[in-house]
Parts: C-alpha cells; structure tokens; sequence
C-alpha cells in the first residue's frame, strides 16, 4: 500500500482512512488531525482543535511545533524542554514534536488499516516507531510510539488538543483514577508579554468542579469552555494498580464523546490545558480559544526532561514523573482515541470499564452505552 503525501491544512500529511474514521497525519511532528468520526445517519464529527494561524508567515524562531499545531503528537520529552539535562537540550515537547517523520510501512486489508512512520532522534539517541492504525467497525484511532536504543529518564505523554463549542460550559470534561490535582505551582502565564491565567497557582483539589482561582473562589473545570481570556494548567495524580486510564470529554447537545484510554502503568497522570484565548504574543495573539489540551503523560507538569527527572515534590511523595528507559528493552507506549454516540439525558463520563468486545461507558447520572474496542491493545507487551 503507498503513502503518498498531500498537503492539508498547509501541511504535507498522510491519510489513513475506512469507513469509520478518516485521520491525516503530517509529516512535520506526526500530529493526528484533522479526524473526522462518523456517527451514523449521515452524521460525523472533527473533534481535534487546528491552530488558527496555520498558512501563515511566523515570526522567526518559530518552533515547527508551533507552526503545525493540531490534534494529537507524541511528546518525547514532554514540556517545554527550557533547561537542559546532563547536555541534553530538547526542543519543545522533543523532537518527536518538531521533526519530520519518515514512511516504514503502510498497510490495509478487510480488518484494519495501519501507517508506521519511524524518527530517529539527534538529542538523545534512539529511535521511534510510531504506528497509527483503524480498525473495521470500532470508531477508534489505536495510537502507538515505541521507543528502542534510548537510555536513561524521560519524560513523555500525549498532548490532543480538542475543540469545544462556543457556548459557554457546552463541553463536560472528566477523568478517571487520580488521587488529587494541582494548578501548576508556578504562574502559567506573564501579564508583562501578554499572557494571562485565572487559576491560583500551587493551589491542590479534590474535586474538578472546585478548583481555586488567583483572584479568591473556585470555579469548576468539569465545563469548557470558560474563563475565556485566560490559559490554564492543571496536573492530575494517577492512583496506582489501576488497570485502564481514561479522560473524556462529553457533549451533551450534540450527542456524543470524545474518549481517550491509556495504560495507566506507561502514562501515569493526566494534563488539563485549558486554552481559551488568554495568550496576546505571537502567534496566539489572543485567538486560540475554546481549545482543551487532555494530555496522559508521565511528566512533572509540562517543564520539560530537567525538571521531570530532578526530585520534584511528585517523585517525592511517589508520583513517578519519568519513565526508565534502556536499549535492552524498548517501551510502547500506547493510546486509543475513540467517539462514541451516548443517549439522550447522559450527562458527564463518570466511569468506562472494560467489557466483552469493548467497553461500558457510564455517565454520572446512571445512563450507559457500550461502544467496540480493543482494550487488549493497551497492555504491556514483554
């Protein structure tokens, strides 16, 4: 099967295609999107957020990552990456992020379609496969990135970017098996180059729907989108011996989910970036809005390698921060992405189990649905 690139959304991209998913992947950073999901009676859904600048001329400097912002990419280290570590300097969220990708393999037949592109990285030597595939009758993207000859800690996650609509608290953001959150103990933004953040910063939770703000109060992060003219981060603890990790978002009106599951054993803790407009320098210049970041990673915030792998209040209360990597053994890394229809009154995900073929997805208020998936794809492979 070739895999021929063709430019979209300014970028040269890959598209891996079936009857239940259409998804482009670029070349640049390996970002998933656009992805359009179909719902059934004609109707379908692009759940991934696309940067409102792209085509644009950017101002020198400018991270490729920044340039083709969209969807989902694998961040290897991931965070910002500001200072370095053992001389090691990585670029925002690493290479993974920034460089181009190259074709190992494309594939299809009756069950399943599956692109594998592989990066061999400068900064750290090593090599990552990433192989995106469909399958025939799950509305799902299986995701996965391995990672082989690398040495040493690293920081890693996720990073989907999904877009909400316009009305105000329109989207229910959930997630499963954390112990507590955290704001990011520093401010996420400086007022003086025109970035601006509402949440108190260090404050710790309990709860979604009480989250402290900077200026006295709380406000509730289970609804998206709000706050607008502010960015946001919150940390997620995950609880350990947990068997599936998921985070959601759930709309309500429009009658379906957007569903990320992890192994919580690979990707331990789970980022909320709530970007609604609150950054003016380029290139956001105030118009990235209604965005949410639902980031599974195993990081100390968003810092970046130096800061994840220096003892950190986290790893210091037994929240790893890093993975372990080692040329003897690679590590996969895997994810699922999937969209489910949900009956009418379901409210907000509160549970997703693993079920015979698939999952039961249950909302707070009792409703469920039941959608096919392979959950076996997320475990361990020795």
């Amino acid at each position: 099967m070739d895999a021929p690139l063709k430019s979209k959304h300014g970028q040269p991209s890959w598209r891996l295609k079936n009857r239940s998913v259409d998804v482009w992947i670029t070349r640049t950073g390996g970002m998933l999107a656009p992805a359009t999901f179909q719902l059934g009676a004609g109707r379908a859904v692009q759940p991934f957020a696309i940067a409102p600048w792209i085509g644009e001329k950017l101002p020198a400097g400018t991270p490729p990552l920044l340039q083709v912002l969209r969807g989902d990419f694998f961040c290897a280290p991931f965070g910002g990456n500001g200072s370095p570590w053992r001389g090691e300097l990585h670029p925002p969220h690493g290479e993974s992020a920034n460089r181009a990708w190259t074709v190992v393999k494309a594939a299809r037949d009756r069950e399943s379609a599956t692109l594998h592109l592989r990066l061999a990285c400068n900064v750290r030597r090593g090599v990552i496969d990433k192989r995106v595939s469909l399958r025939a009758g799950h509305n799902a993207i299986y995701c996965e990135n391995s990672l082989s000859g690398f040495s040493g800690p690293m920081a890693i996650g996720t990073h989907p970017c999904v877009r909400v609509p316009e009305a105000e608290g329109a989207a229910r953001v959930s997630a499963g098996g954390w112990a507590w959150g955290q704001v990011l103990p520093m401010p996420f933004e400086d007022p003086v180059i025109g970035g601006y953040s509402s949440l108190k910063p260090g404050a710790r939770f309990k709860s979604l729907s009480a989250v402290p703000l900077a200026g006295g109060g709380t406000t509730d992060l289970t609804r998206y989108p709000a706050r607008a003219g502010f960015e946001d981060l919150v940390m997620l603890m995950g609880k350990p011996d947990r068997s599936l990790g998921w985070s959601a978002v759930t709309f309500p009106k429009e009658g379906w989910i957007f569903l990320q599951l992890k192994n919580p054993a690979i990707l331990r803790h789970t980022v909320l970036w709530h970007s609604n407009g609150g950054r003016h320098y380029a290139p956001w210049n105030g118009r990235h809005r209604r965005v949410l970041g639902l980031e599974e990673t195993t990081s100390y915030f968003h810092l970046g390698l130096a800061e994840s792998t220096r003892p950190n209040p986290l790893s210091r209360a037994g929240y790893p921060t890093t993975v372990s990597l080692s040329p003897k053994r690679p590590l996969r890394v895997p994810h699922i992405f999937a969209v489910a229809v949900i009956p009418r009154g379901f409210d907000v995900v509160a549970d997703v189990q693993p079920a015979p073929g698939g999952v039961v997805i249950t909302a707070a208020n009792g409703r469920a649905v039941t959608m096919p998936l392979d959950t076996a794809f997320l475990k361990n492979v020795d």
